[in-house]
């Protein structure tokens, strides 16, 4: 590692995201990282039942995930100089966050909708089990 990658991880994405992908309930990609006892700890909880496996994931695919040694990885291979910064990243991480804003104004009304539905299928089956009243 070069003094000009800061807290760059050597160790790269293009490693580890596929080893989370494929064994990362069992805490493959800790392993790789060299953080063998939280990786023992995935490894007996099944990825924390696979909500640590997800969020382990996220952080992977958003270079936030840090090594034993507390450096990011951020570079995607071993020959990648390093990952570029924000700023450096410009309009296509605007259009990136613009994309994921939609998807989540998306997502909202999507679950306002099923939560409606439930609810006029529970007034159906209230209506069907009730006995017929007088006529």
């Amino acid at each position: 590692m070069t003094e000009d990658q800061g807290d760059s991880s050597s160790l790269t994405r293009g490693t580890a995201i596929p080893l989370a992908v494929l064994l990362g309930v069992f805490g493959g990609h800790r392993f790789y990282v060299g953080k063998t006892g939280t990786g023992l700890g995935m490894l007996f909880t099944f990825g924390g039942m696979g909500l640590w496996w997800l969020y382990d994931l996220i952080l992977l695919a958003t270079g936030e995930f840090r090594d034993a040694s507390g450096r990011r990885l951020t570079r995607w291979s071993s020959s990648d100089p390093g990952s570029p910064s924000g700023a450096a990243l410009g309009p296509a991480a605007e259009a990136v966050r613009e994309e994921l804003d939609g998807m989540r104004s998306d997502m909202s009304e999507l679950a306002e909708r099923v939560d409606f539905m439930e609810r006029m299928l529970t007034k159906v089956r209230e209506r069907d089990a009730l006995p017929p009243g007088p006529r």
